[in-house]
């Protein structure tokens, strides 16, 4: 195509953040109430538009994280997800978000400001429940953050950015079983994670912060990957529910 033929097209950019815990032993989410139309009064993940053309995408997730919940990405595993934009995504005018996905040990209730009228920790499990309403494509964006989360425990030490600088293998574990939604056979665990190389740093310490027998502490190893892996058998979500189509049918938002 000549260049003098090419038409642009106004789009606004946007980022949303699929910021997630484990809190009492179950996946949680850092979820908004929106307090403007459109879905007013509907939760949705913390996010918003560009302050202007020169502001820098995880520059501005953190802004928007800031605003919405007062809480910070200081210690947090950020990554981009993906972009959706799909045209009928927003019905104000065509708006294509950069989602990010942060996981983090647990932290302080947020504060809700901004466009915000209410924030808080909401188990994963309510909110891609069929009956709850959650803004925009939002239900699919964080249906696709728990599968990345889900898959990458598999084969990374993502896990331990759940945890505390020192853990145990148990609290480990625990990570595993409220990220993929089973229980684990105890031995087989602790026999997997402490022989994949580099990924636990023995600390020399121990804790009876479980009872029972005092058990040792670890912290996180040098290393990104797991070797071996640890499979897991759980299968990737499929979300439908009020203004959410299945998997295939959305599958480019």
């Amino acid at each position: 195509m000549n260049e003098r033929n090419w038409r642009t097209t106004e789009v606004a950019i946007a980022v949303d953040l699929a910021v997630l815990t484990v809190r009492d032993d179950a996946l949680h989410i850092l979820m908004v109430e929106r307090g403007t139309d459109p879905w007013r009064g509907s939760l949705a993940l913390p996010g918003g538009f560009l302050d202007d053309g020169r502001e820098d995408l995880d520059a501005a997730a953190e802004r928007e994280l800031a605003e919405e919940t007062g809480l910070s990405l200081d210690r947090a595993h950020l990554e981009q997800l993906r972009t959706y934009g799909s045209p009928n995504r927003d019905p104000r005018r065509r708006v294509v978000t950069v989602c990010y996905v942060a996981f983090i040990p647990d932290l302080p209730p947020p504060v809700a400001g901004g466009d915000a009228q209410a924030a808080a920790w909401t188990p994963v499990e309510a909110v891609l429940n069929a009956h709850t309403e959650v803004a925009f494509d939002h239900k699919r964006i964080i249906a696709d953050a728990v599968e990345r989360t889900r898959s990458k425990l598999e084969y990374t030490t993502l896990a331990t950015r759940f945890c505390p600088a020192e853990f145990t293998v148990r609290e480990l574990r625990r990570i595993y079983e409220a990220v993929w939604g089973q229980p684990l056979d105890q031995r087989n665990f602790h026999r997997k994670i402490t022989a994949a190389e580099g990924a636990l740093i023995p600390t020399g310490k121990q804790t009876n912060r479980h009872g029972g027998r005092p058990a040792a502490l670890y912290r996180s190893g040098p290393v990104g990957l797991l070797h071996p892996p640890i499979p897991r058998t759980t299968t990737p979500l499929s979300v439908n529910g009020p203004g959410q189509r299945s998997r295939s049918a959305n599958r480019h938002r």
